[in-house]
Parts: C-alpha cells; sequence; structure tokens
C-alpha cells in the first residue's frame, strides 16, 4: 500500500477562503430538504444466514475524533444542515492550528519554547486527522447523492470463502462522468477485471477466484485512477474553453481588419467570401476544440503525466491507506492488504468494487479543492 501511494505527491493549490460556502454549497448541499434514506443493503452470497445489512452510515471507516463523530450524527439526522456544519468545523480547526503556531512563534525566545513547539505540533496532528475524517465524511456524502452505499467490511460479507455486493449500482455509480471519463472508465474495468462494457448477464455472473491482496490493489489503483480522471479531465476542459476564447478573439479581429480593407468591403456588399471564410474558420476551430479526452491524454509527456497523476496531500494518501486497510483487512487486525485469501466472487461484483473506486478517487479530488480553500492542507 505505502509502496503504491509513494509515487502520487503533488503541492496543494490554495484557494481563497471566501469561496467556501458557495462551493461547499455548490458541491455537497443536499439536492432537496426532504431527503429520505432507505437502509441498503450488501449481501454475501451463500445463504439467509449469510445477509449482511447496514446503515447509510456504516463505512468501513469509523471517524476517529470528536469531530467526525459530530458530522457523522448530522449526517444522520439533519443532512441538509451537513455542509454549513462542515464549513464550521473546518474554520475552527484551521483557527485551532493557527493559534497553537501564533502561540509558538511568539514564545520562540522563551524558556517555554519547546514546550509550545512541541504543543503545536501535537495540535498539527490531531488537526490533521480531524480533517481527513471530515474528507471521509464529504466524500461519503457525495456517494449517498447518488445513492450508492460504499461496501462494508469484505470480513463481514465474505462467507464460505464467497463474496457477492447486491444491487450493483452500475447505472448510479456511472452517471456521474461525461461520455468521455465514461468511456476511459469502462476500458480501465474491462482492463484491470477482464469485463466487457457490453457483456452479457452470463458473463457479469460468472464465477472467479482472485486473492485479497490482488483485489485490494486494484481497489487502490483505481482510486487513483479516478483522480486521475477527475484531474485531466477539468484541465481539458479549461484547455479547450482558452483555445475557443482565444480562437473568438483571433476571428473578431481578423473580421475588423477585413471591413477596412476593399476586398473586406467587398465582401460585406456581396456577402459570399465572408461567409466562407467563416464556415471555413469555424470548421477548423470545432475540429481542434473537440477533440477525445483519450486522445487528449495520449497527447502528454511523462512530466505531465506524472503531475496530474499525483496525490495534491498527506491526508488524501493517510485517507486512501485507512479506508482500504479497513475495507480488505481483518476485523481483528485492521490488517495490511497483505493476504493470500482467496475469494470467489462474481464479475459483477469485481465491477462494483472497481467503480466505487473509481468514484471513490474523483471524490476525493473535489473534496481536497473544496477543503483546501478554508484549511490549507499539508503538501504531499
Amino acid at each position: 500500500m505505502e509502496h503504491c501511494l509513494s509515487h502520487h505527491k503533488l503541492l496543494a493549490l490554495p484557494s481563497p477562503l471566501s469561496t467556501l460556502k458557495p462551493r461547499l454549497a455548490l458541491n455537497f448541499a443536499p439536492k432537496s430538504q426532504g431527503l429520505t434514506r432507505r437502509p441498503l443493503t450488501v449481501v454475501a452470497g451463500a445463504g439467509a444466514s449469510s445477509r449482511c445489512e447496514f446503515s447509510s452510515l456504516n463505512s468501513p471507516l469509523d471517524p476517529r475524533t470528536r469531530s467526525g463523530k459530530d458530522l457523522s450524527s448530522v449526517l444522520q439526522n439533519h443532512p441538509q444542515l451537513f455542509h454549513l456544519a462542515v464549513a464550521q468545523e473546518l474554520k475552527q480547526l484551521a483557527d485551532q492550528r493557527q493559534d497553537a503556531r501564533c502561540r509558538m512563534n511568539l514564545s520562540a525566545s522563551s524558556h517555554e519554547a519547546c514546550l509550545h513547539r512541541r504543543i503545536a505540533q501535537l495540535k498539527e496532528q490531531q488537526c490533521q486527522i480531524a480533517v481527513e475524517d471530515v474528507m471521509y465524511l464529504l466524500i461519503f456524502y457525495k456517494f449517498s447523492e447518488v445513492k450508492v452505499p460504499l461496501v462494508p467490511k469484505l470480513s463481514r460479507c465474505i462467507y464460505n470463502d464467497r463474496l457477492e455486493i447486491l444491487p450493483a449500482k452500475d447505472w448510479e455509480l456511472e452517471s456521474i462522468y461525461s461520455l468521455e471519463v465514461l468511456e476511459m472508465i469502462r476500458e480501465h474495468v474491462t482492463t484491470v477485471i477482464g469485463l466487457r462494457a457490453n457483456s452479457s448477464v452470463t458473463d457479469n455472473w460468472a464465477m472467479t477466484k482472485i486473492t485479497r491482496q490482488t483485489l485490494g490493489r486494484v481497489y487502490v489503483a483505481s482510486i487513483l485512477y479516478g483522480y486521475f480522471l477527475k484531474s485531466v479531465s477539468l484541465r481539458h476542459r479549461l484547455e479547450r474553453s482558452l483555445f475557443l476564447e482565444t480562437q473568438d478573439l483571433h476571428l473578431s479581429c481578423r473580421t475588423s481588419l477585413q471591413e477596412m480593407s476593399p476586398h473586406g468591403i467587398k465582401s460585406l456588399l456581396f456577402g459570399h467570401v465572408g461567409k466562407i471564410q467563416s464556415e471555413c474558420v469555424g470548421s477548423s476551430r470545432q475540429e481542434k476544440t473537440h477533440g477525445k479526452l483519450k486522445c487528449y491524454v495520449m497527447g502528454f509527456d511523462p512530466e505531465t503525466l506524472q503531475r496530474c497523476a499525483k496525490l495534491r496531500s498527506e491526508e488524501a494518501v493517510n485517507l486512501i491507506k485507512n479506508h482500504c486497510c479497513a475495507l480488505f483487512g481483518d476485523d481483528a487486525e485492521m490488517g495490511s492488504l497483505e493476504s493470500d485469501e482467496v475469494i470467489s466472487t462474481s464479475f459483477s461484483s469485481l465491477k462494483r468494487l472497481v467503480l466505487e473506486a473509481v468514484a471513490f478517487g474523483s471524490f476525493l479530488w473535489d473534496t481536497e479543492e473544496c477543503i483546501d480553500s478554508v484549511y490549507k492542507l499539508k503538501e504531499n
């Protein structure tokens, strides 16, 4: 796990504090205040005794701090107030960390300098763990918006070495992406589990065997892939918008110059040359700016590819590690992913896990961007 995550390092990009409330409201506010939350079910297929029901807040990773537990309670009992509670909690954590740093700096030349430095270090660690809890709950909230529960700890849902995850939720997990991104995600699913996008029902429910260690590595790789896709898709959209604006400006200037020339006046009078030039320029612009995301990514040099794939904060690295260890580890040992246990499961269940992991990575990118506008995350 640490080896997988050690290559993903990127500087966090700060955002202005004043953008917190609208961004939180935009990204994490419920679509309606009258949300109804029904229990969702994961089934380990092997008879009625293997049925494993869990509530909408029974995620693999439990909150470790008071901040996380308080927000978990708000999410369960007052979901319409969740994003406001998050904004307040982040502001409070940022103030606490800053106060500790200020006391450390003020006492730098006193005999209590060592004490205040240690207090600031402890406060930094406490706030970082609390922020990781906040990030996790924000990601959970994003899943709840599309009515998809996170799969609980697999050790609770494996019966006689067999895992079955129901309902599949493929449509919900795929509905959050554009067609271009979805095409790349389906190719990723085919690559990692061998299931084609147009597979039959029989193929989907065919059984296969996989070790817990391999399954964990596939899940981590899929989280990182979802994070990467979110980054490059936004980059692609931004560059496309800039290109269109530049082309519009260039076309406007060109038309103005043509109007001042004799040929330009003649074109305006007869309306033929200008029309032909406009159509040619428009066709060329459309062809250049509507390229597929996949082709755009394939044009990356190694440095750009690595930069887009790296996680931006230590909090994100820790969150992925803790979530995956909670999901795939044993209850007794909250273990590592290094397990040779062989699990029998269907391709449909594997696809469910992969799609969840990709969505987790995409939501993680959004959450980093949102939190960093108030609480400066630690650079990775």
